[in-house]
């Protein structure tokens, strides 16, 4: 026999072997689902809770979470704030369920309380800022969601609400000089038209503790927070 045909006889067997391998591996991979089901890895994934998270980090907290997220611009990119259109239509989400959102962040997050008519930071406001800003402990989002209360008109109330919510970016801009800050905070300024806060959250870490809080003063605010999620 020639050199050639020797070398394309054992190129043959190899590929012959190749084949009778992967063949036995199909069988028996066929073996195994019909033993115990489908497989993890074709499985469709889900949203799961991590260990090293914190509590409230459920599956449906995160679903609504990743919502939310892609609505406001900070995971597909581009746009960097959600109005409230923009939270109802993109994320579909209600008002309810928006603010059940938040309510778990009782411990995490603040109230910024600002005066009528007011998008200004007062020290109040500004020490509390700063205190939520560092107390990040490795979280990677950082929320604001500013709102108005039910007094003046709808316009000039939405663009209060976006003033205030950009009255806490700024103060984080100027203060601490943080890179990529728009790839870490959503912006969400709601007016008074979506997911207008109860009395319940004047007992939050409010920045004007004590100091008459009713359903417009608590709606008069921005809510400011890290989220500790993973996604």
């Amino acid at each position: 026999m020639n050199p050639g045909a020797i070398v394309g006889a054992v190129v043959g067997a190899a590929l012959i072997g190749a084949a009778l391998i992967g063949v036995n591996n199909q069988v028996q991979a066929a073996q195994e689902r019909l033993r115990s089901g489908i497989t993890a890895v074709d499985q469709p994934k889900v949203a799961v809770a991590d260990d090293a998270e914190a509590d409230y980090c459920t599956p449906k907290f995160k679903e609504v979470l990743q919502r939310v997220l892609h609505a406001c611009g900070l995971i597909s990119g581009g746009r960097r704030g959600c109005k409230p259109a923009d939270v109802q239509r993109l994320a579909a989400i209600s008002d309810d369920e928006f603010n059940d959102l938040f309510a778990p962040l009782q411990e995490r997050g603040g109230v910024i309380m600002f005066a009528d008519g007011s998008d200004k930071l007062d020290d109040d406001g500004v020490k509390l800022v700063d205190e939520l800003w560092e107390d990040r402990r490795g979280a990677r989002y950082f929320f604001v969601v500013a709102r108005a209360s039910k007094t003046g008109s709808r316009k000039f109330n939405q663009a209060l609400s976006h003033r205030r919510a950009n009255s806490v970016k700024f103060r984080i801009e100027d203060h601490f000089k943080e890179p990529d800050l728009e790839k870490k905070m959503g912006l969400m300024w709601l007016g008074y038209d979506f997911a207008q806060l109860g009395t319940n959250y004047c007992k939050w870490n409010v920045s004007k503790p004590g100091k008459g809080c009713n359903a417009q003063a608590i709606n008069r605010s921005a809510f400011v927070s890290w989220v500790d999620c993973r996604l």
